[in-house]
């Protein structure tokens, strides 16, 4: 069976620093990391919206923002909109890409806006059936999906200044594995 990793928790303790510092640390090795990241837009201190990278490419797209801040078309999702096109324009492209090219496949993040697109559905069921190994950050709502079919690990408010090194250690040693 695949390594299938899984890493969870409430916004703000370090579920995307965690998965771009496995993918530095992988990518030193000679690993061939794609997929994708989410990251939070701020302005003035607070969150507007969310935007996706492509690891392989760079290319971003914008996964969210605050209802009437953006031109873009969208889903309504809470104070959010959601960018399926943008989802599907990015976001799929660079995880099927990593299907096919890449050595560790990075999904940040497994999460309710992204599931509002059916090709990013699609897509991630494609990677679970892959035999690459998957690092994926999963939203907390969605965890109970997920948990049956790899290794999560949980980060907190509290445990996130001790638990980030003992998880990253434990993540790497992990993927170290499968490389042999």
């Amino acid at each position: 069976m695949a390594l299938r990793i899984f890493v969870t928790g409430p916004p703000g303790v370090g579920k995307t620093t965690l998965v771009e510092r496995v993918a530095r640390e992988v990518d030193r090795w000679g690993y061939i990391v794609g997929g994708m990241i989410t990251r939070e837009v701020r302005r003035g201190g607070r969150r507007v919206g969310f935007k996706i990278t492509a690891i392989d490419t760079g290319e971003e797209g914008t996964l969210a923002s605050i209802r009437g801040t953006s031109h873009l078309p969208g889903l309504p999702f809470g104070k959010y909109v959601v960018h399926v096109d943008e989802i599907e324009g990015v976001a799929v492209p660079a995880i099927r890409r990593a299907i096919d090219e890449a050595d560790l496949i990075v999904i940040d993040e497994i999460g309710p806006m992204e599931y509002k697109s059916d090709e990013f559905i699609r897509v991630v069921g494609d990677v679970l059936k892959s035999e690459k190994p998957l690092l994926a950050v999963v939203h907390r709502k969605m965890v109970d999906r997920f948990r049956p079919l790899g290794k999560l690990h949980t980060l907190s408010i509290e445990n996130r200044n001790v638990e980030f090194g003992i998880i990253l250690d434990e993540i790497m040693k992990e993927l170290k594995g499968v490389r042999g």
